[in-house]
């Protein structure tokens, strides 16, 4: 007897035929926020290239830093709120290096933290012919290896080693020379380019040079508008972008630590607290963790010009730092794009509905779904079935999906057109209220 599986019903022996096949199912789930992205300029860590990092990353490893350390101050801010901080270390740096007897050693990467390594080479009480050579960096023993000559050495986490002959004891010996040098606004470019082929949410940019500024700004517009990537970009005091894809800072804060942070260094909190911000949330008076008052501080009329002007700005509330609004720079409205898209949770649920779609179609329909009723019909399923995820978190109201979504095919035998209606949830931020004495 024959068998196998069919396509068309055309066989010609007689036989069982089965095809086994999965249900249809809906391929789509809301997508998941977290992905902040910052170019820094450091004294440690590999340069010009992207770093993901996240709070159990061992940054005294990657970025020759603990976390708690001054130095890694805005990677710590922004990992506040970020579930992961795609990193671009901006500077290359100079390296740091020694020359200890018949050894050459130079540190790992360019930067100033390379002085803050010694070597030091030292008799093994085990084998005589043997020397052990350590790698300290601020007196903390990071390596210790066993060789009798320069060339047996290998690389470790900071240092590489060079050199030809045998080795000899030295007391520890400081690399020196280590320098973080300077950022040209080549690096800020190819840390644009380095970063558009990673998934994020939100860039943050600490410079406070006007020029890198609107660079930055036309990226995230290019991104948004021509190739259907919703992310955001937070700048400090730009509110001139007038757009809803830019947060411009205006104030800092002062920590629990009693640390200043400008708006410059604040734009590392918002950058981290807007990308992990889901759809249904505002940061509308969240509190800024570790913070305990702000710097400069606002008057009442103050801070309604800010407003006003499509300004993020933080105040002081009973000891705490909170967020005054969350916004963006959009604050010229058209009959398109009102007022709701200058509120960050509005964008947030437009944006994340928008990236969804494309995440969705392009890895499940592009090339695989026939443009016909039934191809049609699977995907308006598919976005039914994402926006309904939407409206259970009340990141969306009121959506129906037999009135408010509509899949019809397009012009081109290869096309469809989508009609769709959603209202966006925003957060209760103006209680007007009456009280009446009898």
């Amino acid at each position: 007897m024959s068998g196998g599986t069919w396509t068309v019903q055309n066989k010609v022996r007689p036989g069982v035929y089965i095809n086994t096949v999965s249900e249809a199912k809906a391929a789509g789930a809301r997508g998941v926020r977290g992905v902040a992205t910052m170019p820094l300029a450091l004294s440690w860590g590999p340069a010009k290239q992207v770093i993901e990092i996240n709070a159990e990353s061992d940054l005294v490893a990657i970025l020759g830093y603990a976390a708690s350390s001054s130095e890694l101050l805005l990677v710590r801010e922004a990992l506040k709120r970020a579930s992961k901080l795609l990193l671009y270390r901006l500077n290359t740096g100079v390296k740091a290096a020694a020359a200890i007897g018949a050894v050459e050693a130079e540190a790992l990467h360019g930067g100033a933290r390379g002085n803050d390594i010694t070597v030091a080479i030292t008799a093994n009480i085990d084998n005589a012919s043997l020397f052990d050579v350590k790698t300290f960096v601020d007196g903390v023993e990071r390596d210790k290896q066993s060789a009798a000559a320069a060339d047996d050495l290998k690389a470790n986490e900071w240092v590489a080693f060079g050199g030809t002959g045998a080795l000899a004891a030295a007391a520890g010996t400081p690399l020196t020379g280590g320098a973080d040098g300077s950022i040209a606004e080549q690096d800020y470019l190819d840390y644009l380019a380095a970063v558009e082929v990673y998934d994020f949410n939100t860039i943050g940019l600490t410079s406070t040079d006007s020029a890198t500024k609107s660079v930055f700004a036309a990226y995230v517009k290019r991104l948004r508008e021509q190739e259907g990537r919703k992310v955001q970009v937070v700048l400090e005091n730009d509110p001139s972008a007038d757009y809803e894809g830019v947060i411009s800072v205006k104030n800092g804060v002062v920590l629990r630590s009693g640390e200043t942070l400008s708006a410059a260094q604040a734009v590392a909190w918002v950058a981290g607290a807007t990308a992990g911000a889901a759809p249904n949330q505002s940061l509308t008076y969240d509190a800024y963790e570790d913070a305990v008052d702000v710097f400069p501080r606002y008057t009442h009329g103050g801070i309604i010009e800010a407003l006003q002007n499509g300004e993020f700005l933080f105040t002081a509330l009973d000891g705490r730092v909170v967020v005054e609004q969350d916004i963006n720079t959009l604050r010229t409205y058209t009959q398109t794009k009102t007022a709701q898209f200058s509120k960050n949770r509005v964008i947030r649920v437009l944006d994340g509905l928008a990236n969804d779609y494309m995440r969705v179609f392009t890895r499940s329909y592009i090339g695989k779904v026939s443009n016909n009723a039934d191809g049609r019909n699977l995907f308006k399923g598919e976005l039914i079935n994402i926006t309904q995820q939407y409206q259970d978190a009340e990141a969306i109201q009121g959506f129906d999906s037999q009135t408010d979504l509509d899949v019809q095919p397009g012009q081109g035998v290869d096309s469809i057109v989508v009609n769709q209606w959603v209202q966006p949830v925003d957060s209760i931020e103006k209680i007007y209220m009456t009280v009446t004495v009898r």
